[in-house]
């Protein structure tokens, strides 16, 4: 009775922590009707995508057009071929507008089919199409020369009545100003997210007014009066932090409606991407390109344009969930746990309901930013491996508790798993070092391992009634010496300096941003801020600290039993 007491308690206060941490958020003003003005639209399903040719079937278009013309009133496209050729039809049907793209790539033969789909869809369709768009981002993926797009644009703008342009990354307007003459309209993308130096959420709108304007004064001196269509802005709810953005729930739908505050007060065209989480775009930029839609990719919405906004709206089934694990745990380690003290059992039973809510929140999280077979099968591993560190975890706390020995299969079990973590995160704080821009930090990895750790070296200082450091010794905690106090050593340091390369690695992919030179040209500034960037990245500390618990309990020495 003792032990259920003190269980029905901390589940109360668990659930009292997992409420108020998820109560819904104010993020500004609604979205006037709750209709944007324009929308990207790329209605790529999980299991599709444009890179293996596998493309969505009219009838599934024809639904999320319908989902579309409730939340916009245009859509911008990227294509015209393939499985896009029955878009102009439908978007008819459910009375939506569109910015017709036609997609340029390397080969002539693709472009060539392209521009005369666009063609014909734009003449076709002319009270649907009011827009079109001749190339997407080309110049900045190298794939052609400005020429060459020129060439394109002026044949269009021959064939179809429709005004044309060319959309790119504000930076490639002010490299190629030529562009300004040849389009009806400049077509910039601005993304505070992917900036040279990212731009916190609250600042983005001013950012994006401030480049807005630098784009209007250079067109001004070229064509004065043409039209600016911001093409693409937007931020992601899932995903790595850089710098100072921060990707979630909260802050994309706060930057969404603080931006279109800023586009009426000063009469901005602005197209939001996007409309779906793109599940193929996860091979090419990881979790974060992935997660920049107003919708999954299960066509659930990720948040609304009116009234408040939730950061986990799964929150309670994870609290259910995590409540079912408590129970079980708390009923299985009941018997052993009733001769103890108050404070040991109270000690012991709020480290498996911290270990069993965060295996539930790092699975789900794992499962929902998994894309494919591939991505879920790493996922279930992971899943499976906490698993392990989780029961292996409580069983070891538990004898620590009750002073009995650990056998050496379970403490053995114990190593191996800890040092399957620590392969697995130094191989991933290496890609992260190399070229982390696409890579999340995998706290679904290693912060059960973690926390485990950090609560066994405070039961240990319970037991103990005394806090010294070398209660956080590795060998101590996992109830076995497998290693030398030397092997120890340079497991310890091999993970620290890991850790010191991240920081470099991220250091160093400010530093050499082109935009991020050309703003800072000064090296001292820009070596001042690039620090600021990385030394103030809370997903990057958190990840650093992780590496130095587990570096910490290597370091710490111990003699040998």
């Amino acid at each position: 009775m003792r032990i259920a007491l003190f269980a029905a308690l901390i589940i109360l206060l668990n659930g009292l922590f997992s409420y108020l941490t998820n109560l819904p958020q104010d993020v500004g003003l609604d979205v006037p009707d709750g209709k944007l003005n324009s929308l990207s639209f790329a209605p790529f399903r999980e299991g599709q995508s444009p890179l293996l040719l596998q493309f969505p079937t009219p009838e599934q278009i024809d639904e999320d057009l319908q989902l579309m013309a409730d939340k916009t009133h245009t859509i911008r496209t990227y294509s015209s071929t393939e499985g896009m050729k029955v878009i102009p039809e439908l978007a008819r049907k459910h009375g939506l507008k569109m910015i017709q793209g036609a997609w340029i790539g390397y080969l002539d033969a693709d472009a060539r089919l392209e521009i005369e789909a666009l063609v014909e869809a734009a003449n076709k369709y002319p009270d649907v199409i009011k827009r079109v768009i001749v190339g997407n981002e080309v110049l900045l993926r190298g794939e052609r020369e400005p020429q060459e797009l020129v060439e394109y644009i002026r044949e269009v703008k021959k064939r179809v009545k429709q005004p044309v342009s060319y959309a790119d990354v504000w930076s490639m307007y002010m490299k190629y100003p030529d562009l300004i003459k040849e389009v009806d309209f400049i077509t910039i993308h601005i993304l505070p997210y992917w900036e040279d130096e990212p731009i916190a959420v609250e600042d983005a709108p001013a950012h994006i007014e401030r480049i807005y304007k630098q784009v209007r004064k250079e067109a001004e001196t070229i064509s004065p009066g043409k039209p600016i269509l911001i093409g693409e802005t937007g931020w992601p709810s899932v995903g790595r932090q850089r710098g100072w953005a921060i990707p979630s729930v909260v802050n994309q739908a706060a930057f969404t409606r603080s931006l279109l505050k800023v586009a009426a007060d000063n009469h901005f065209d602005v197209n939001i991407v996007e409309a779906f989480n793109q599940s193929w775009k996860s091979e090419l930029e990881g979790v974060i390109g992935a997660n920049w839609g107003l919708f999954s990719v299960d066509r659930e919405e990720v948040f609304p344009l009116t009234g408040k906004v939730y950061e986990n709206v799964k929150w309670f089934n994870q609290f259910l969930i995590a409540t079912f694990l408590m129970v079980c745990c708390a009923f299985f380690y009941a018997k052993k746990l009733q001769n103890l003290l108050t404070l040991k059992v109270v000690f012991f039973l709020v480290f498996i309901q911290i270990l069993g809510s965060l295996l539930v929140f790092q699975a789900d999280k794992s499962w929902y930013t998994s894309y494919d077979n591939w991505q879920r099968a790493k996922a279930v591993l992971i899943v499976f491996l906490n698993i392990a560190v989780v029961g292996l975890l409580m069983h070891r706390a538990s004898n620590l508790l009750t002073h009995e020995k650990t056998k050496k299969g379970i403490a053995l079990a114990l190593n191996v798993v800890y040092f399957i973590v620590i392969v697995l995160a130094l191989y991933k704080t290496y890609l992260l070092a190399v070229d982390g821009r696409y890579i999340s930090f995998p706290f679904e990895l290693s912060a059960l391992p973690v926390v485990g750790l950090v609560g066994l070296f405070c039961i240990r200082c319970l037991v103990n009634r005394q806090i010294i450091l070398s209660n956080i010794n590795f060998s101590r905690l996992m109830g076995a010496n497998l290693l030398s106090n030397q092997q120890h050593k340079h497991i310890g340091w091999l993970i620290l300096f890991y850790a010191t390369g991240l920081v470099v690695g991220e250091f160093h992919a400010f530093m050499i941003g082109r935009d991020f030179i050309q703003a800072y040209p000064d090296l001292a500034e820009r070596l001042s801020l690039a620090i600021a960037f990385t030394l103030t990245n809370i997903q990057l500390l958190g990840w650093l600290g992780c590496l130095t618990i587990l570096a910490m309990s290597f370091l710490v020495r111990t003699k040998q039993h």
